[in-house]
Protein backbone atom coordinates (compact mmCIF):
# COMPACT_ATOMS: atom_id res chain seq x y z
CA UNK A 1 0.00 0.00 0.00
CA UNK A 2 2.99 2.19 0.79
CA UNK A 3 3.84 1.88 -2.97
CA UNK A 4 1.40 4.04 -4.24
CA UNK A 5 1.57 7.15 -1.93
CA UNK A 6 5.63 6.94 -3.01
CA UNK A 7 4.59 6.76 -6.53
CA UNK A 8 2.45 9.63 -6.05
CA UNK A 9 4.73 11.40 -4.70
CA UNK A 10 7.66 10.69 -7.13
CA UNK A 11 5.08 11.62 -10.13
CA UNK A 12 4.38 15.46 -8.03
CA UNK A 13 8.51 15.72 -7.81
CA UNK A 14 8.83 14.79 -11.64
CA UNK A 15 5.59 17.09 -12.46
CA UNK A 16 7.43 19.96 -10.34
CA UNK A 17 10.46 19.71 -12.24
CA UNK A 18 8.79 19.71 -15.33
CA UNK A 19 6.59 22.83 -14.57
CA UNK A 20 10.03 24.64 -13.56
CA UNK A 21 11.30 24.40 -16.75
CA UNK A 22 8.56 25.63 -18.70
CA UNK A 23 7.93 28.42 -16.34
CA UNK A 24 10.69 29.99 -18.25
CA UNK A 25 8.53 30.17 -21.46
CA UNK A 26 6.14 32.55 -19.19
CA UNK A 27 6.30 36.17 -19.38
CA UNK A 28 7.45 37.15 -15.82
CA UNK A 29 10.71 35.60 -16.40
CA UNK A 30 11.74 38.76 -18.92
CA UNK A 31 13.35 40.88 -16.34
CA UNK A 32 15.48 38.05 -15.02
CA UNK A 33 17.09 36.80 -18.96
CA UNK A 34 19.21 39.83 -18.63
CA UNK A 35 20.50 38.85 -15.17
CA UNK A 36 20.64 35.32 -16.22
CA UNK A 37 22.73 35.74 -19.58
CA UNK A 38 25.35 38.05 -17.41
CA UNK A 39 25.66 35.37 -15.31
CA UNK A 40 26.21 32.72 -18.00
CA UNK A 41 28.88 34.89 -20.26
CA UNK A 42 30.86 35.80 -17.07
CA UNK A 43 31.43 32.24 -16.26
CA UNK A 44 31.59 30.79 -19.94
CA UNK A 45 35.63 31.54 -20.48
CA UNK A 46 36.20 29.79 -17.06
CA UNK A 47 37.45 26.52 -15.44
CA UNK A 48 35.06 23.46 -15.30
CA UNK A 49 35.36 23.05 -11.59
CA UNK A 50 34.44 26.94 -11.59
CA UNK A 51 31.44 26.81 -14.15
CA UNK A 52 30.49 23.81 -11.78
CA UNK A 53 30.31 25.92 -8.83
CA UNK A 54 28.93 28.66 -10.71
CA UNK A 55 26.26 26.61 -11.47
CA UNK A 56 25.63 25.12 -8.48
CA UNK A 57 26.00 28.53 -6.87
CA UNK A 58 22.52 29.57 -9.33
CA UNK A 59 20.81 26.59 -8.61
CA UNK A 60 21.22 27.23 -4.61
CA UNK A 61 19.93 30.69 -5.25
CA UNK A 62 17.01 29.49 -6.56
CA UNK A 63 16.15 26.83 -4.30
CA UNK A 64 16.44 29.07 -1.75
CA UNK A 65 14.13 31.21 -2.62
CA UNK A 66 11.22 28.29 -3.52
CA UNK A 67 12.16 26.51 -0.19
CA UNK A 68 11.80 29.27 2.03
CA UNK A 69 8.52 30.26 -0.07
CA UNK A 70 7.47 26.70 0.44
CA UNK A 71 7.86 26.64 4.21
CA UNK A 72 6.21 29.76 4.57
CA UNK A 73 3.45 28.38 2.34
CA UNK A 74 3.57 25.62 4.53
CA UNK A 75 3.44 27.35 8.58
CA UNK A 76 1.58 31.00 7.02
CA UNK A 77 -0.52 29.44 4.43
CA UNK A 78 1.17 32.23 2.08
CA UNK A 79 -0.29 32.56 -1.02
CA UNK A 80 1.97 33.21 -4.45
CA UNK A 81 1.08 36.73 -4.27
CA UNK A 82 1.57 37.41 -0.70
CA UNK A 83 5.18 38.71 -0.93
CA UNK A 84 4.22 41.06 -3.88
CA UNK A 85 1.70 42.81 -1.87
CA UNK A 86 4.40 44.11 0.07
CA UNK A 87 5.55 47.77 -0.22
CA UNK A 88 8.60 46.99 1.10
CA UNK A 89 9.51 44.12 -0.96
CA UNK A 90 8.76 45.67 -4.43
CA UNK A 91 10.54 48.74 -3.34
CA UNK A 92 13.48 46.40 -2.51
CA UNK A 93 12.97 44.44 -5.62
CA UNK A 94 12.61 47.83 -8.03
CA UNK A 95 16.00 48.94 -6.50
CA UNK A 96 17.86 45.82 -7.39
CA UNK A 97 16.38 45.83 -10.85
CA UNK A 98 17.54 49.82 -11.21
CA UNK A 99 21.23 48.39 -8.96
CA UNK A 100 21.70 45.32 -11.96
CA UNK A 101 20.87 47.61 -14.49
CA UNK A 102 23.81 49.74 -13.84
CA UNK A 103 26.00 47.02 -13.39
CA UNK A 104 25.06 45.48 -16.22
CA UNK A 105 25.30 48.78 -18.12
CA UNK A 106 28.51 49.57 -17.02
CA UNK A 107 29.60 45.31 -17.28
CA UNK A 108 30.81 45.90 -13.28
CA UNK A 109 31.35 42.92 -10.90
CA UNK A 110 28.07 42.55 -7.97
CA UNK A 111 29.63 44.31 -5.15
CA UNK A 112 30.57 41.30 -3.05
CA UNK A 113 29.35 41.62 1.30
CA UNK A 114 31.93 41.28 3.74
CA UNK A 115 30.73 37.52 5.16
CA UNK A 116 30.50 36.08 0.76
CA UNK A 117 34.26 37.59 0.49
CA UNK A 118 35.21 35.89 3.78
CA UNK A 119 34.18 32.52 2.92
CA UNK A 120 36.01 32.89 -0.65
CA UNK A 121 32.60 33.37 -1.92
CA UNK A 122 33.86 36.43 -4.05
CA UNK A 123 33.34 34.47 -7.59
CA UNK A 124 30.40 32.40 -6.81
CA UNK A 125 27.73 35.45 -4.89
CA UNK A 126 26.71 37.01 -8.40
CA UNK A 127 25.49 33.71 -9.52
CA UNK A 128 23.48 33.09 -5.86
CA UNK A 129 22.24 36.64 -6.57
CA UNK A 130 21.16 36.11 -10.07
CA UNK A 131 19.53 32.30 -8.86
CA UNK A 132 17.75 34.31 -6.44
CA UNK A 133 16.39 37.01 -8.35
CA UNK A 134 15.25 34.44 -10.75
CA UNK A 135 12.99 32.47 -8.85
CA UNK A 136 11.97 36.28 -7.37
CA UNK A 137 10.99 37.31 -10.60
CA UNK A 138 9.26 33.97 -12.11
CA UNK A 139 6.92 34.14 -8.62
CA UNK A 140 4.18 35.75 -9.88
CA UNK A 141 3.59 33.77 -12.90
CA UNK A 142 4.08 30.38 -11.03
CA UNK A 143 0.85 29.99 -9.01
CA UNK A 144 -1.56 29.47 -11.51
CA UNK A 145 1.15 27.87 -14.15
CA UNK A 146 1.78 25.39 -11.34
CA UNK A 147 -1.91 24.43 -10.38
CA UNK A 148 -2.04 20.93 -9.74
CA UNK A 149 1.39 20.64 -8.22
CA UNK A 150 0.95 23.29 -5.91
CA UNK A 151 -2.84 21.75 -5.09
CA UNK A 152 -1.46 18.74 -4.47
CA UNK A 153 1.55 20.11 -1.73
CA UNK A 154 -0.21 22.33 0.48
CA UNK A 155 -2.19 18.86 1.38
CA UNK A 156 0.89 17.24 2.10
CA UNK A 157 3.57 16.85 5.00
CA UNK A 158 6.10 19.84 5.20
CA UNK A 159 8.86 17.26 3.76
CA UNK A 160 6.98 16.36 0.96
CA UNK A 161 5.85 19.70 0.76
CA UNK A 162 9.25 21.28 0.78
CA UNK A 163 10.53 18.59 -2.16
CA UNK A 164 7.76 19.61 -4.60
CA UNK A 165 8.76 23.19 -4.06
CA UNK A 166 12.92 22.98 -4.27
CA UNK A 167 11.73 20.61 -7.48
CA UNK A 168 9.98 23.87 -9.15
CA UNK A 169 13.08 25.76 -8.18
CA UNK A 170 15.32 22.92 -9.73
CA UNK A 171 13.20 22.45 -12.97
CA UNK A 172 13.64 26.98 -13.43
CA UNK A 173 17.61 26.76 -13.10
CA UNK A 174 18.31 23.56 -15.25
CA UNK A 175 18.52 25.47 -18.21
CA UNK A 176 20.63 27.71 -16.86
CA UNK A 177 22.73 25.65 -15.04
CA UNK A 178 23.61 23.60 -18.45
CA UNK A 179 24.63 26.16 -20.08
CA UNK A 180 27.13 26.97 -17.39
CA UNK A 181 28.28 23.60 -17.72
CA UNK A 182 28.08 23.64 -21.85
CA UNK A 183 29.57 27.40 -22.70
CA UNK A 184 30.42 25.72 -26.26
CA UNK A 185 26.46 25.45 -26.65
CA UNK A 186 26.72 29.29 -26.60
CA UNK A 187 29.76 28.61 -29.74
CA UNK A 188 26.78 29.17 -32.40
CA UNK A 189 26.54 32.84 -31.61
CA UNK A 190 28.89 35.33 -33.70
CA UNK A 191 31.76 36.59 -32.36
CA UNK A 192 32.19 39.39 -29.50
CA UNK A 193 32.03 43.22 -31.58
CA UNK A 194 30.25 45.98 -31.42
CA UNK A 195 27.11 44.28 -31.12
CA UNK A 196 27.96 42.65 -28.07
CA UNK A 197 28.06 46.03 -26.21
CA UNK A 198 24.89 46.97 -28.07
CA UNK A 199 23.23 43.66 -26.41
CA UNK A 200 24.81 44.24 -23.01
CA UNK A 201 23.24 47.93 -23.19
CA UNK A 202 19.91 46.65 -24.81
CA UNK A 203 19.68 44.32 -21.06
CA UNK A 204 20.22 47.18 -18.91
CA UNK A 205 17.23 48.79 -20.64
CA UNK A 206 15.07 45.70 -20.03
CA UNK A 207 16.01 45.91 -16.30
CA UNK A 208 15.03 49.44 -15.83
CA UNK A 209 12.18 48.66 -17.77
CA UNK A 210 10.74 46.20 -15.23
CA UNK A 211 11.75 48.36 -12.15
CA UNK A 212 9.15 50.95 -14.06
CA UNK A 213 6.64 48.39 -14.19
CA UNK A 214 7.03 46.92 -10.47
CA UNK A 215 6.91 50.47 -9.76
CA UNK A 216 3.17 50.86 -10.20
CA UNK A 217 2.22 50.17 -7.28
CA UNK A 218 4.65 52.39 -5.37
CA UNK A 219 4.22 55.91 -7.35
CA UNK A 220 1.10 57.55 -8.02
CA UNK A 221 -0.39 57.15 -11.94
CA UNK A 222 0.75 59.97 -13.26
CA UNK A 223 4.43 59.74 -11.62
CA UNK A 224 4.07 56.13 -13.00
CA UNK A 225 3.00 57.47 -16.57
CA UNK A 226 6.14 59.62 -16.31
CA UNK A 227 8.29 57.20 -15.74
CA UNK A 228 7.54 54.94 -18.64
CA UNK A 229 8.08 58.05 -21.18
CA UNK A 230 11.21 59.00 -19.44
CA UNK A 231 12.38 55.55 -20.11
CA UNK A 232 10.96 55.55 -23.70
CA UNK A 233 13.35 59.13 -24.38
CA UNK A 234 16.31 57.12 -22.65
CA UNK A 235 15.86 54.32 -24.92
CA UNK A 236 15.56 56.56 -28.52
CA UNK A 237 18.52 58.99 -27.23
CA UNK A 238 20.65 55.87 -26.51
CA UNK A 239 19.10 54.03 -30.09
CA UNK A 240 19.66 57.40 -32.03
CA UNK A 241 23.33 57.62 -31.11
CA UNK A 242 24.19 53.85 -30.90
CA UNK A 243 22.52 54.14 -34.76
CA UNK A 244 24.61 57.16 -36.15
CA UNK A 245 27.66 55.53 -34.69
CA UNK A 246 26.95 51.61 -35.68
CA UNK A 247 27.07 49.57 -38.28
CA UNK A 248 24.59 47.45 -40.30
CA UNK A 249 23.61 44.79 -37.27
CA UNK A 250 24.39 47.52 -34.33
CA UNK A 251 21.51 49.69 -36.52
CA UNK A 252 19.16 46.39 -36.59
CA UNK A 253 19.13 46.02 -32.87
CA UNK A 254 18.79 49.35 -31.89
CA UNK A 255 16.04 50.19 -34.70
CA UNK A 256 14.50 46.97 -33.26
CA UNK A 257 14.58 47.69 -29.77
CA UNK A 258 13.44 51.95 -30.15
CA UNK A 259 10.62 50.26 -31.84
CA UNK A 260 9.56 46.99 -29.27
CA UNK A 261 9.80 50.25 -26.66
CA UNK A 262 7.78 52.60 -28.15
CA UNK A 263 5.48 49.61 -28.33
CA UNK A 264 5.91 48.96 -24.94
CA UNK A 265 5.39 52.46 -23.63
CA UNK A 266 2.25 52.79 -25.60
CA UNK A 267 0.80 49.86 -23.97
CA UNK A 268 1.59 50.38 -20.51
CA UNK A 269 1.27 54.30 -20.05
CA UNK A 270 -1.54 54.92 -21.86
CA UNK A 271 -4.75 54.69 -20.16
CA UNK A 272 -6.97 51.64 -21.31
CA UNK A 273 -10.16 52.95 -23.64
CA UNK A 274 -13.67 52.80 -22.63
CA UNK A 275 -14.97 53.45 -25.97
CA UNK A 276 -18.57 51.14 -26.58
CA UNK A 277 -16.28 48.26 -27.67
CA UNK A 278 -14.91 47.77 -24.90
CA UNK A 279 -15.04 46.01 -21.51
CA UNK A 280 -15.72 49.06 -18.99
CA UNK A 281 -14.96 47.49 -15.22
CA UNK A 282 -16.30 48.29 -12.32
CA UNK A 283 -15.08 48.43 -9.11
CA UNK A 284 -15.33 46.01 -6.50
CA UNK A 285 -17.16 46.84 -3.51
CA UNK A 286 -18.92 44.37 -1.04
CA UNK A 287 -22.26 46.07 -1.44
CA UNK A 288 -21.65 45.93 -5.23
CA UNK A 289 -21.46 42.21 -5.17
CA UNK A 290 -24.42 41.58 -2.94
CA UNK A 291 -26.77 43.61 -4.66
CA UNK A 292 -25.88 41.80 -8.27
CA UNK A 293 -26.35 38.47 -6.72
CA UNK A 294 -29.82 39.73 -4.69
CA UNK A 295 -31.05 40.82 -8.53
CA UNK A 296 -29.82 37.62 -9.77
CA UNK A 297 -27.81 39.10 -12.49
CA UNK A 298 -24.77 37.41 -14.03
CA UNK A 299 -21.39 38.71 -13.16
CA UNK A 300 -18.01 38.09 -14.10
CA UNK A 301 -14.89 38.77 -11.33
CA UNK A 302 -11.33 39.73 -12.50
CA UNK A 303 -8.45 39.56 -9.79
CA UNK A 304 -5.84 41.71 -10.61
CA UNK A 305 -2.72 43.54 -9.41
CA UNK A 306 -0.11 46.07 -10.53
CA UNK A 307 2.57 43.56 -10.27
CA UNK A 308 0.85 40.97 -12.45
CA UNK A 309 2.33 41.03 -15.45
CA UNK A 310 0.05 38.54 -16.84
CA UNK A 311 -2.60 40.40 -15.86
CA UNK A 312 -1.85 43.24 -17.71
CA UNK A 313 -1.72 41.23 -20.66
CA UNK A 314 -5.14 40.16 -20.36
CA UNK A 315 -6.32 43.34 -20.15
CA UNK A 316 -5.17 44.95 -22.76
CA UNK A 317 -5.71 41.90 -25.16
CA UNK A 318 -8.63 39.39 -24.35
CA UNK A 319 -10.56 42.03 -22.36
CA UNK A 320 -10.33 44.77 -24.79
CA UNK A 321 -11.97 42.70 -27.32
CA UNK A 322 -15.35 43.79 -29.43
CA UNK A 323 -16.28 40.18 -28.84
CA UNK A 324 -15.96 39.97 -24.88
CA UNK A 325 -18.00 43.32 -24.33
CA UNK A 326 -20.42 42.36 -26.38
CA UNK A 327 -20.97 39.16 -24.63
CA UNK A 328 -21.28 40.67 -21.75
CA UNK A 329 -23.86 43.40 -22.80
CA UNK A 330 -25.73 40.81 -24.07
CA UNK A 331 -26.33 38.85 -21.03
CA UNK A 332 -26.68 41.97 -18.73
CA UNK A 333 -23.63 40.34 -16.95
CA UNK A 334 -21.75 42.83 -14.14
CA UNK A 335 -18.02 42.97 -15.06
CA UNK A 336 -16.49 43.55 -11.99
CA UNK A 337 -12.69 44.04 -10.81
CA UNK A 338 -11.26 42.87 -7.92
CA UNK A 339 -7.88 44.72 -7.15
CA UNK A 340 -5.62 42.68 -4.86
CA UNK A 341 -2.11 45.15 -5.33
CA UNK A 342 -2.10 45.64 -1.64
CA UNK A 343 -3.12 42.77 1.07
CA UNK A 344 -6.44 42.95 1.54
CA UNK A 345 -8.80 40.45 3.76
CA UNK A 346 -11.90 40.72 2.23
CA UNK A 347 -10.65 40.79 -1.34
CA UNK A 348 -7.77 37.79 -0.28
CA UNK A 349 -10.68 35.82 1.13
CA UNK A 350 -13.09 36.07 -1.90
CA UNK A 351 -10.19 35.29 -4.47
CA UNK A 352 -10.15 32.12 -2.24
CA UNK A 353 -13.86 31.22 -1.78
CA UNK A 354 -14.33 31.81 -5.43
CA UNK A 355 -11.36 28.84 -6.30
CA UNK A 356 -8.62 30.88 -7.03
CA UNK A 357 -5.10 30.13 -5.54
CA UNK A 358 -3.25 33.25 -7.59
CA UNK A 359 -3.78 35.26 -10.47
CA UNK A 360 -4.41 35.86 -12.76
CA UNK A 361 -7.57 34.47 -12.00
CA UNK A 362 -11.22 35.20 -13.54
CA UNK A 363 -14.54 33.81 -12.46
CA UNK A 364 -17.87 33.39 -14.68
CA UNK A 365 -20.91 33.32 -12.58
CA UNK A 366 -24.57 33.09 -13.60
CA UNK A 367 -27.75 34.69 -12.47
CA UNK A 368 -28.29 31.50 -10.03
CA UNK A 369 -24.71 32.32 -8.38
CA UNK A 370 -23.50 28.62 -10.18
CA UNK A 371 -19.90 29.20 -11.45
CA UNK A 372 -20.03 28.36 -15.24
CA UNK A 373 -15.87 28.46 -15.34
CA UNK A 374 -12.92 29.66 -13.73
CA UNK A 375 -9.69 31.51 -15.57
CA UNK A 376 -6.15 30.97 -14.09
CA UNK A 377 -2.67 31.60 -16.06
CA UNK A 378 -3.15 33.27 -19.99
CA UNK A 379 -6.74 32.32 -21.44
CA UNK A 380 -8.05 33.34 -25.07
CA UNK A 381 -10.95 35.31 -26.20
CA UNK A 382 -13.21 32.23 -27.74
CA UNK A 383 -12.80 30.41 -23.89
CA UNK A 384 -14.29 33.67 -21.96
CA UNK A 385 -16.78 34.23 -24.64
CA UNK A 386 -18.17 30.99 -24.54
CA UNK A 387 -18.27 30.91 -20.60
CA UNK A 388 -20.25 34.30 -20.59
CA UNK A 389 -22.80 32.81 -23.20
CA UNK A 390 -23.85 30.28 -21.27
CA UNK A 391 -25.09 32.55 -18.39
CA UNK A 392 -27.46 33.89 -20.95
CA UNK A 393 -29.32 30.41 -20.99
CA UNK A 394 -30.71 28.24 -18.73
CA UNK A 395 -28.03 25.89 -17.73
CA UNK A 396 -29.00 21.55 -17.72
Amino acid sequence: MDQIPSLLIAGQLLMAIVAGLLLNLTPCVLPAIPIKVRTILREAGSQRSHRVLAALAFTAGTLAFFLTLGGLTALLQWSWGTLFQSAVFVGVLVALMVGFAVVTWLDLPIPIPAFAASVHGRRYFEAFVSGLLSAVLAAPCAGPFLGGVLAFAVTQPTPVSMGIFGSIGLGLSLPYAALMLKPDWLSRLPKAGPWTLVIREVLALVLLAAAVFFSASLVPKAVYTWLWWSWLALVLAWGARRFVQGNGTVRVITTTAAGLALAMTVEFASPLGNSEDELVWQPYSAKLLTETKAQGTPYLLEFTADWCINCKILERTVYQEAAVAEAVRRTKMVPIQVDVTASNPEKDALLTATGGQALPFAVVVDRDDTVIARFTGLFDTDSLVEAINRTGNPQP
